[in-house]
């Protein structure tokens, strides 16, 4: 049988229980949009069963290339870093080295005095008082310790002054450390949810516990036993070339190429960076993370090589956020928290697919990456799903990844397969 990825290719989608008119709703799409100019090439990989259902590129690694998009072409993963951080973070976990409500200070005792953003005064300034207790590595891990992150300005003063201070591109780990310090967390540990910078502080602490550096303990920890032969965080001359360009919207309805992030130049990432960051910087292939998505679907393991326990995939799967944030909403939140849907250690979880109105299977985990990348893992169903496009994220590359889940499975007939 052929393989793709150390994966099974099945000979037909049927023997996967997919029907392949149906299926090619999904490669349509994909096409479409190429040919549309919203993306210069994207490829996408459907798993079930432990088995290749369907792979296909589209495009080019440039916009309107003539060259075809390599199956080992790498793309910027950005936030796909954060469950690989939080994946290295459980090792850890599950050698005893902490547990989950240790506070933060424990492991970056720099943070003894954080303060609190109370409100904001008349002239936008915040208004401070005392934490009144360090966030846990529980609140660190699912986004509930009030850490900002820089990517809305516009929103509050807090993230104005992450993004003034380029806090998520820092010089180093060091650096990065004592700029977060110096500002005042959103709000109260654990009374809210908002995206921030602290899958990077997961990797400060991955390397402050292990001794290494976070790059070599994914290597050694992840990369290495699963085969991820293409991850981590520069390409080097050598692979370089394979790396493919990132586009963001003209403003005319076409793409140009994106040359800074974050107030900062793109990293080229041929070179060690700075700072390896666990919240965002990562690159991959469709391969690598497929492999990493199938070791959590396999509830911690992959080709005999055993990254975790099933008991820790499942405490990584179950949310973690409060009841009481969950039942109210706020207008900075990422995503549409509620009794349906939270997030666990790494990743976001359906709990109630159908509530939300999504056609997941019940368990499933998710996120994506501000270069356009998504993933979810389907337990009920035994799926993975991975699409890796390059345009900067913005309402098309949502696009993407609503098309991907309502084409998965409305070709998905035969569930019971």
């Amino acid at each position: 049988m052929a393989e793709f990825a150390g994966f099974p290719v099945a000979a037909r989608p049927e023997e996967l229980g997919f029907d392949s008119a149906r299926l090619g709703r999904l490669d349509d799409y994909m096409a479409g949009m190429v040919e549309a100019g919203r993306v210069a090439g994207v490829t996408t990989l459907i798993l079930r069963h432990g088995k290749v259902a369907a792979f296909r590129t589209h495009g080019s690694p440039v916009l309107g290339g003539e060259a075809a998009l390599s199956p080992d072409a790498i793309f910027r993963i950005y936030s796909m870093t954060k469950p690989i951080a939080a994946t290295a973070m459980m090792i850890l976990f599950e050698e005893g080295r902490w547990v989950l409500d240790d506070p933060v200070t424990k492991f970056i005792p720099e943070f003894a005095y954080l303060k609190v953003c109370a409100g904001v005064g008349p002239d936008g300034e915040m208004i401070l008082e005392d934490a009144k207790r360090s966030p846990t590595l529980r609140e660190v891990m699912s986004h509930t310790a009030g850490f900002g992150y820089g990517l809305f300005p516009d929103y509050h003063p807090l993230e104005r002054a992450y993004f003034a201070e380029g806090i998520a591109r820092p010089d180093g780990p060091d650096a990065f450390i004592a700029k977060v310090a110096a500002q005042p967390l959103m709000f109260q540990p654990g009374t809210e949810w908002f995206y921030s910078i602290a899958s990077g502080l997961l990797g400060v602490i991955v390397s402050r516990i292990s001794g290494q550096s976070f790059g070599d303990f994914l290597q050694d920890r992840i990369f290495g036993p699963l085969g991820m032969v293409d991850t981590g965080f520069q390409t080097g001359a050598v692979k370089a070339g394979r790396l493919v360009t990132f586009y963001q919207d003209d403003a005319r309805g076409g793409l140009k190429e994106v040359t800074e992030v974050l107030n900062a130049p793109i990293n080229p990432f041929i070179d060690p960076p700075p700072f390896e960051d666990g919240g965002g910087g990562l690159i991959s292939t469709i391969s690598d993370y497929a492999r990493f998505a199938q070791m959590i679907l396999n509830r911690g393991e992959l080709d005999g090589a055993r990254i975790l326990a099933p008991v820790t995939v499942e405490l990584m799967s179950t949310n973690v956020i409060p009841e009481a944030v969950l039942a109210t909403s706020h207008p900075l939140r990422l995503l549409p928290f509620n009794p349906a849907f939270g997030f666990g250690l790494g990743f976001s979880v359906l709990n109630d697919p159908r509530r939300m109105g999504s056609v997941e299977g019940r368990g499933t985990l998710a996120w994506g990456g501000m270069g356009g990348t998504w993933f979810w893992i389907d337990p009920e169903n035994d799926l993975v799903f991975v699409g890796l496009i390059q345009r900067l994220a913005d309402p098309i590359s949502g696009e993407f990844r609503a098309r991907a889940r309502t084409f998965t499975y409305a070709a998905l007939t035969r569930p019971e397969l």
